[in-house]
């Protein structure tokens, strides 16, 4: 069977998430349940789930602790979407 460069579709590159669906993704990876962050972190489980729902931002604040927990720069989750090639 003859494979053909025009028998495939071009995969999407990049897609724009919002701060709250990287946070969420971040939780996930890491097996956590929005309890075990809140209970890491000190935030409410509701208001993790208000803020990976995009209903409340994630702020400075909440940022830095959830950051701290998650293992990753807090411009990770604030700005999931930054591109430093774009960047002048």
């Amino acid at each position: 069977m003859k494979v053909n460069k025009k028998d495939f579709v071009r995969a999407k590159v990049n897609r724009k998430i919002s701060p709250g669906e990287m946070l969420k993704t971040l939780r996930e990876l890491q097996e956590l349940t929005q309890k075990d962050l809140a209970d890491q972190t000190g935030i409410s489980q509701s208001n993790i789930s208000a803020m990976e729902n995009n209903v409340s931002q994630i702020g400075r604040d909440r940022a830095l602790a959830l950051a701290k927990v998650l293992k990753v720069h807090p411009a990770v989750i604030l700005f999931p979407d930054f591109d430093i090639a774009h960047v002048a």
